[in-house]
């Protein structure tokens, strides 16, 4: 009996127990699970928080670099607004690399470097203003080979495609080619560079010595149509007599006489100020009067007179007239007798004067017409003066005192040696510098086209090609600013177009990376 009524008393506390197991293992494994999910979701939770720290770390510090590379961007603006001297150059304060730092506004006692570098847009060539010959120069220097097929050659085409917004509007041209646009090593960093993006690449890119035309070319280069004293220049084009007359050379003398300026008039309708060197001091007009009143021969010896060809044939008895005494003998008459003739005042007379002095006696009367009213000489003394372009500003030419040697080379007229003679006539140690106010000028800086032809390589023939080419001052500057960190790497970078026109300041194109 005891057995019987223990048993399933047994079985019962047994079967309890195992029951009672059971509950506490699976409420043990739900937490375990329970927890081993908040601990993933906790990871998760971590590891975003630290890419999003992370994120905000580095947007943090990209805003701070790129708040130094505008800093010096404006450090650049500033450079310029403080220069106010009537030439620009290498030798000027702006023209050096800036290097500063500013504070870091997040971390007491940081400070932020920015590299600052300002260059001439007229130390470039301007693909919308240059003639044919000279983009064509340029290619070959860039290493393009000419063509010669039914289309034309590539200059032609970049001529026929302007204007052109950026320079790498030329990319459009049929043609062009990665290496001739960006030079032979930047092409890997182009092809990364966005499509969108405009005028030269990042600074952060490493440039050839050539850089092609990103780097030699632009659209930007303008300087004013004044003289160094801020005048407007005469337009020879539409200027009247009195206005011409009224040119005073470098030696502060007037230059045309009233004759010479009517002279201009009559022949004008200008491309470039060279053009000036054509005209002679005895138009048709006045030659046409003046042809039966003049002669070549002394008095007696026959009339001067000229056959069909316009050769002297004086001598021929059969031609001689009364009045043979009255003719005027151009190779013998002083200015007094030669002011007597219709149409030749004091200042044609000198230039007959001084041509037969120089060159000879003239052999026939219509030789006259061979003298000018203006020597290489007298248009140096003027090139400041005079313009053939109107306008308050004038785009496309080359800074004497900026451009290098490789793109001197190629304009009109020029050579290396020609190019080097330049370079080293504005690196010479200035002459004049003690006389100079604050701050000083390294070098000796052109301040006047017309003294291109002191120097000895420069001929005649090399300044009338290239005088309407040049000038000694811009008004368009490029200024790229980095920010960068303690290893020296760019962060970011700001690239700005500065156009300075008087206190004014503007800026036509902007960029930032």
């Amino acid at each position: 009996m005891g057995n019987s009524t223990t048993y399933p008393q047994n079985k019962y506390n047994v079967s309890a127990s195992f029951r009672l197991g059971d509950s506490n293992g699976l409420s043990l494994i739900s937490t375990l699970w329970i927890l081993t999910v908040l601990s993933v979701l906790a990871m998760q939770m971590l590891y975003s928080y630290n890419l999003e720290s992370k994120a905000q770390r580095n947007f943090l510090d990209r805003m701070k670099y790129h708040y130094a590379a505008k800093s010096g961007f404006e450090m650049g603006v500033a450079m310029l607004s403080m220069d106010e001297t009537n030439f620009d150059s290498l030798g000027e304060t702006w023209a050096a690399p800036i290097e500063q730092q500013i504070e870091d506004g997040f971390q007491i006692g940081g400070f932020i470097p920015y590299q600052v570098t300002i260059t001439d847009e007229a130390s470039r060539i301007n693909i919308n203003e240059a003639e044919v010959d000279l983009i064509r120069n340029l290619l070959s220097y860039l290493g393009a080979q000419p063509e010669n097929n039914e289309t034309g050659d590539l200059a032609t085409r970049i001529v026929e495609g302007r204007p052109y917004r950026t320079i790498r509007d030329v990319a459009r041209v049929e043609g062009m080619t990665k290496d001739i646009l960006y030079g032979l090593q930047q092409q890997a960093a182009a092809e990364e560079a966005t499509s969108g993006s405009d005028e030269p690449l990042p600074p952060t890119i490493s440039m050839t010595s050539v850089g092609g035309l990103v780097n030699t070319a632009t659209v930007y280069s303008v300087d004013s149509n004044t003289d160094a004293g801020g005048q407007q220049r005469v337009n020879i084009n539409s200027a009247n007599a009195q206005q011409l007359s009224q040119i005073r050379s470098n030696n502060n003398q007037n230059l045309f006489s009233q004759g010479e300026a009517n002279a201009i008039i009559q022949q004008r309708d200008f491309d470039s100020i060279s053009d000036l060197l054509d005209v002679p001091a005895v138009s048709d007009n006045v030659f046409n009067n003046i042809s039966s009143e003049i002669t070549v021969e002394d008095s007696g010896g026959g009339n001067g007179g000229r056959d069909g060809g316009g050769d002297f044939f004086g001598g021929n008895d059969d031609f001689n007239f009364d009045d043979s005494n009255s003719l005027v003998n151009i190779n013998t008459a002083d200015s007094e007798e030669l002011t007597g003739l219709q149409g030749i005042d004091n200042g044609i007379a000198e230039r007959i004067i001084a041509y037969r002095n120089s060159q000879g006696f003239f052999q026939n009367i219509d030789q006259i017409k061979q003298v000018r009213i203006l020597s290489v000489q007298d248009l140096a003394g003027i090139a400041d003066k005079v313009t053939a372009r109107d306008g308050e500003t004038v785009n496309g030419l080359i800074n004497v005192n900026t451009a290098s040697v490789n793109i001197l080379q190629l304009l009109p007229g020029m050579d290396q040696t020609k190019a080097q003679a330049i370079v080293a006539r504005r690196e010479e140690e200035n002459p004049d510098a003690q006389n100079q106010s604050e701050p000083q000028i390294q070098g000796n800086p052109f301040t006047d086209i017309g003294q291109l032809l002191d120097i000895e390589e420069v001929d005649d023939n090399t300044f009338r090609e290239v005088v309407d080419w040049v000038t000694y001052r811009s008004q368009g500057y490029r200024i790229v600013s980095s920010g960068v960190d303690l290893s020296g790497k760019t962060i970011a970078t700001c690239l700005g177009i500065v156009v300075r026109n008087g206190n004014s300041l503007t800026i036509p194109y902007w960029r930032q990376d």
